[in-house]
């Protein structure tokens, strides 16, 4: 399985590919979204590396991804900016993935 990175920024795409990841950066939401759903065609890749804000423009196409297919997993990560997460995102992704409450 191969990783695949979506980022809306370069400097995330060149310690990706310092990694071996290979990617694309995108200008705007649409233009991920085109691209995910070229990845989700891809049956080689199975990791899709999005940068949190870039995950966060499209949530709904992210989070159907997340919950409703086996493969890719994909792995939001923060850009050199920080993380726009709150400290206890988890819980709430597992309360609306699983419906139980920690």
């Amino acid at each position: 399985m191969k990783t695949y990175l979506i980022s809306d920024n370069r400097d995330t795409m060149i310690g990706m590919r310092l990694a071996g990841i290979r990617g694309t950066v995108v200008d705007d939401e649409i233009e991920a979204s085109e691209l995910l759903d070229e990845i989700l065609k891809d049956k080689e890749i199975g990791i899709v590396v999005i940068t949190e804000k870039l995950a966060e423009k499209m949530r709904d196409k992210v989070n159907y991804v997340k919950q409703k297919l086996e493969i890719p997993l994909i792995v939001e990560v923060p850009d050199r900016h920080g993380s726009i997460k709150e400290p206890d995102y988890i819980t709430g992704y597992v309360r609306d993935s699983i419906g139980i409450k920690i």
